[in-house]
């Protein structure tokens, strides 16, 4: 239905819609898009023969037939005031892709507060392992694809689905997965409660033979009101159906562990990635594939061979031959202690963490539970707070979060500048140090600099 139909896509320059258009691409239909900025991300839509405009231009709207754009955008942007006055069909990203799902026999849709990246691409790593026709759409970039997407047919699709503003309410999902429930995105839910009627009514958003996931060891995501459909549970500390246990960690810090299903055993894992927090992302995963039939011994080898999404605890390389350099795209205070977890178990002299708070709202909102996590890092650093869409109407400063930390650890500093950071580093960074960013604004390019590789 989307063959040789023009579709304007407002914002294409993000990971989720850039995604979206390059399937829609894929589908024969023509794309165009508008960003503010040029990106890598713009240049390679480009090259597949998109025509993308930097900034705004109403008459990018008069030859589409549909218009996508994202949560951002405001209803003053002249291309979505254009496209209102002519009556253009228009789609806000997510409801865009709920419309693409009803395209799809199967879809499994990969939500919670933490870890839908990492087992959105732990599936689909087993999914590209067999012969069913699979499409993906990941919130990351997946190494194994090389992409945050993939177009392999219309029996499964594969998706990450974000509670943020409901995004995920305007999907059909026939198998969902809760990783778990926390208290984020509180400039949009305001309160835990609210968070927790979204996700209830997501669950409700299944027919009657749909299949619900649900970790067992998270209070929050039981404590939800369930719809009538088949449900499976995963956990360590729980008495779910599927069960981790002889847990072990190699000396970088990756889990090996047996996998019992309604109490007899059935697998043993080994990761390739970091932490007590992939154990559980692992066992949904898992679960996701157990109840799709797929074969142990092709699951085995999809989340063997799994080894992380960009900026989830990605290894950038060395720096002076023995300094290692990470990056983490945690940026709430319950995956901060997930990534400090996994960093204290890799052999090192010291740990630097690089900390660049994502959004006012959230910065305020945390504050405190911020400084808890980071005062254990041996050394922190404080990067400028991302706005992405907010302006400080929250009287937040860097120095604040600083003072915080200051009172159990010294060893803290704001820093302005990612050039200042590098320099800092440099200057005293040790060998066997250990250096991580952390945040899901652009920090990482600290890592970047300090390689040499940006």
């Amino acid at each position: 239905m989307y063959k040789d139909k023009t579709i304007h896509f407002i914002g294409i320059g993000g990971i989720s819609m850039s995604g979206i258009a390059e399937i829609m691409h894929t589908f024969g239909s023509h794309i165009t898009g508008s960003d503010m900025q040029y990106s890598n991300i713009i240049k390679s839509l480009e090259e597949k023969g998109m025509k993308i405009t930097i900034g705004t231009d109403a008459h990018n709207i008069d030859k589409a037939d549909i218009v996508v754009y994202t949560a951002a955008i405001s209803e003053d942007n002249e291309e979505l005031k254009r496209a209102r006055e002519l009556n253009k069909p228009t789609f806000e990203r997510a409801e865009f892709l709920g419309e693409l799902t009803k395209e799809y026999k199967h879809v499994l849709c990969i939500s919670g507060t933490h870890g839908k990246s990492t087992t959105t691409g732990m599936i689909s790593s087993v999914f590209l392992e067999t012969e069913l026709p699979t499409t993906i759409q990941i919130g990351a970039i997946l190494p194994k694809i090389n992409a945050n997407f993939y177009v392999g047919g219309k029996d499964y699709f594969i998706m990450e689905a974000c509670e943020y503003k409901d995004s995920f309410l305007s999907f059909h999902p026939t198998s969902a997965i809760i990783l778990n429930i926390d208290d984020d995105h509180l400039d949009y839910f305001k309160n835990l409660d609210n968070i927790k009627a979204s996700f209830t009514k997501y669950a409700h958003l299944l027919p009657q033979d749909g299949n619900l996931i649900l970790n067992m060891d998270d209070e929050n995501t039981m404590s939800l009101e369930l719809p009538k459909v088949n449900v499976y549970t995963y956990g360590i500390d729980s008495d779910a159906d599927l069960k981790a246990q002889n847990i072990t960690f190699d000396e970088l810090g990756h889990p090996t562990f047996d996998i019992y299903y309604k109490k007899e055993f059935y697998i043993s894992l080994h990761l390739n990635v970091l932490g007590k927090h992939n154990i559980y992302n692992a066992l949904a995963a898992t679960l996701m594939c157990l109840i799709h039939h797929i074969d142990k011994e092709t699951i085995i080898k999809g989340i063997n061979n799994y080894r992380g999404v960009e900026r989830r605890f990605e290894y950038l390389g060395c720096y002076k031959d023995n300094i290692l350099v990470y990056d983490d795209y945690a940026h709430h205070p319950t995956e901060i202690a997930s990534t400090y977890n996994s960093a204290k178990r890799i052999k090192c002299h010291q740990n630097w963490a690089i900390f660049q708070s994502h959004t006012f709202s959230r910065t305020k909102e945390h504050l405190e539970e911020f400084a808890e996590v980071l005062k254990n890092f041996d050394n922190v650093i404080i990067a400028p707070i991302y706005p992405a869409r907010e302006t400080n109407i929250y009287n937040v400063k860097e120095s604040d979060l600083v003072d915080l930390i200051k009172k159990d650890n010294p060893h803290v500093i704001f820093i302005p500048t990612f050039e200042e950071i590098v320099t800092f580093l440099k200057e005293n960074v040790q060998d066997n140090d250990l250096v991580i960013t952390v945040g899901a604004g652009p920090v990482n390019e600290v890592g970047l600099k300090l390689l040499g590789k940006k």
